[in-house]
């Protein structure tokens, strides 16, 4: 678990545990203390889960965790339960509803620059917000200047899946549960974001409300005015 993610989890104010691959429990218990869930970056999923097979250029694949996550972001959407997802944790919150991915962006035409997490190197590129979505809702802006470093991306979006951020070349760089369909559709808060926020988030005041909006529904969930719930990041 990169620390920079648990610190501005505790910057805007909760108190993070963190839930690993091989606990006891079906995902809904895991979660039954938590009031929030963040997933956050690593290796790559599991091609065989969105349906291909892997090609040259995949690395660090982990099954058990896929399979956590997976189970653990469907036991969220079941109840309602405020969840971020962060660079890997936005690919995996596609898949788990269906979608595909990229397998390896250079190898796909007319794509910019998106950073090599194999090679340590990152890249800055605008990141254009859907208006009205819940990512301009918390972050209050039209385009973020993100921090990228990313092999893999989306191709089709997954079964109640919004695109709500894009980069230039059209890349999907963020995406949320459509809580058109949904009766519980004020509760539910899924989003997923392609960057990095943990990189900029102590100089970009955008950057910073990811982590204050999850935290902030986190302590309205709990019911305590002023402080903040457990949020939970997977690993």
């Amino acid at each position: 678990m990169p620390a920079p993610f648990v610190e501005r989890l505790r910057d805007a104010g909760a108190r993070v545990a963190i839930v690993c691959p091989g606990e006891p429990g079906a995902a809904e218990q895991l979660l039954a203390p938590f009031d929030g869930l963040v997933l956050v970056g690593g290796g790559d999923v599991e091609p065989a889960r969105y349906g291909q097979a892997p090609g040259p250029v995949v690395y660090g694949v982990e099954p058990d965790r896929d399979e956590l996550e997976v189970e653990l972001l469907h036991a969220a959407d079941r109840t309602a339960l405020p969840t971020l997802c962060i660079c890997r944790g936005m690919q995996v919150m596609n898949v788990a509803f269906g979608g595909t991915l990229h397998q390896h962006l250079p190898a796909v035409p007319g794509l910019l620059e998106h950073g090599a997490p194999m090679a340590d190197t990152r890249t800055m590129h605008d990141v254009k917000v859907a208006p009205e979505s819940l990512l301009a809702a918390a972050t209050g802006v039209e385009v973020m200047g993100c921090s990228s470093h990313h092999h893999q991306g989306i191709d089709r979006l997954g079964e109640g899946i919004v695109a709500t951020g894009w980069t230039d070349d059209g890349l999907v760089e963020a995406i949320e549960r459509d809580r058109t369909a949904d009766t519980n559709e004020d509760d539910r808060w899924m989003v997923g974001v392609q960057w990095h926020p943990e990189d900029a988030s102590p100089q970009d005041a955008a950057q910073r409300a990811l982590f204050e909006t999850v935290v902030a529904l986190a302590s309205r969930r709990r019911g305590a005015a002023g402080e903040a719930g457990p949020v939970a990041p997977a690993r």
